[in-house]
């Protein structure tokens, strides 16, 4: 640990961290405490409102979450860092939206899995603090672990909390990941900044799934994010008519939120869409076999699925889809699938398509 009377120059290594991260292509650095009292009770909230809904592992380790210290000891300081990873079609979102032959993937998944990419960038800029000052505490994560990401990047400065529950940037919306060293280090605080989103209310009236169910508020039980990606098993009939095509994730409240025009294009070649993931036809996508869906999303976010849970999305996509032949002939070759799950939602797609055969003949 760093003593007190090291002589260490704080407010310089902090502007020097901030270039440090800029080279290592981070686009903003906000340093913070480790005081999460007034994050704890929304958490606390959340959790006895059971909003988490099968998110087990948000209860579980709920104190560690607050208490960055217990994470990490020795922890004074938490460095938080934007990483941009906008993929410049972003502008073409809505168009695969409304064509409801093609699947939608969120677009922070259409490129490499972020989580590799920004640890190995945060433990290179914890590498270059050593060189400049010595040994010194610390622990790099992104998403990895039980830490309340969101409030530490607003209490830093990044942005603020947006009424769907992102952080939000003035000059560059939310597509951004975050990242986090928890330090020893004594550096300067930076000040939170002020909430912008002022009467706007487009993300919670565009929500398909009423899952912002009031500002700065969200049910994941009902969020088509965690119904497509961490959810498993059947998912609610009335849910799926409003699911769409969206396959993994969903956009819709980034999409329709002003500041996102503003959002910063990725430089980084990793982050972008591989293997035409950006709007592939459903009876396309849902032809995979396992071994095929594991060899086109190898080191991509998308694995954290799993190959039962895309079928299952890709099913209730093909329901609401327009009715066609290659639609329901894709439904019908996997109608004897080995998983129940899957095959319930092949059934409920394949009643959706010829009922809307019989009302459109």
């Amino acid at each position: 640990m760093l003593q007190p009377d090291s002589g260490l120059d704080s407010a310089a290594l902090a502007d020097s961290i901030r270039g440090w991260a800029t080279e290592l292509g981070f686009s903003r650095v906000g340093i913070t405490d480790t005081d999460l009292s007034e994050a704890a009770e929304g958490l606390r909230e959340y959790l006895q409102a059971g909003h988490h809904g099968s998110m087990a592992w948000l209860a579980e380790r709920e104190r560690m979450r607050t208490l960055p210290e217990e994470l990490h000891p020795g922890t004074t300081r938490v460095i938080s860092l934007r990483m941009d990873y906008a993929p410049d079609d972003i502008g073409q979102s809505w168009e695969v939206l409304r064509d409801g032959e093609r699947g939608y993937i969120s677009r922070y998944a259409l490129g490499r899995d972020y989580h590799k990419l920004v640890r190995k960038r945060l433990q290179k800029l914890a590498d270059r603090i050593a060189v400049e000052i010595g040994s010194f505490g610390y622990r790099v994560f992104c998403d990895s672990a039980p830490i309340m990401e969101k409030p530490l990047a607003q209490k830093a400065g990044l942005g603020w909390r947006g009424k769907h529950t992102l952080t939000l940037s003035k000059d560059a919306g939310s597509y951004f990941f975050l990242g986090e060293i928890f330090t020893d280090l004594p550096l300067p605080i930076d000040a939170p900044v002020s909430n912008h989103c002022g009467s706007c209310t487009r993300c919670i009236d565009l929500c398909p799934t009423g899952a912002i169910i009031s500002p700065y508020r969200l049910d994941a039980r009902r969020c088509i994010s965690y119904l497509t990606i961490e959810h498993k098993g059947s998912i609610d009939e009335e849910l799926r008519t409003r699911m769409g095509n969206r396959i993994f994730g969903c956009d819709d409240c980034q999409l329709v939120c002003p500041f996102n025009k503003y959002a910063k294009v990725s430089m980084e070649a990793d982050f972008a869409p591989r293997h035409g993931l950006g709007g592939l036809k459903l009876a396309e996508l849902f032809a995979w076999d396992e071994a095929t869906y594991l060899e086109k999303t190898e080191g991509m976010s998308i694995r954290r699925a799993g190959y039962e849970s895309w079928l299952r999305n890709i099913a209730i996509a093909l329901g609401n889809a327009p009715p066609s032949d290659e639609g329901q002939g894709a439904l019908r070759s996997r109608l004897d699938h080995a998983s129940p799950v899957v095959r319930e939602h092949v059934d409920w797609a394949l009643a959706q398509q010829q009922e809307k055969s019989r009302r459109d003949p």
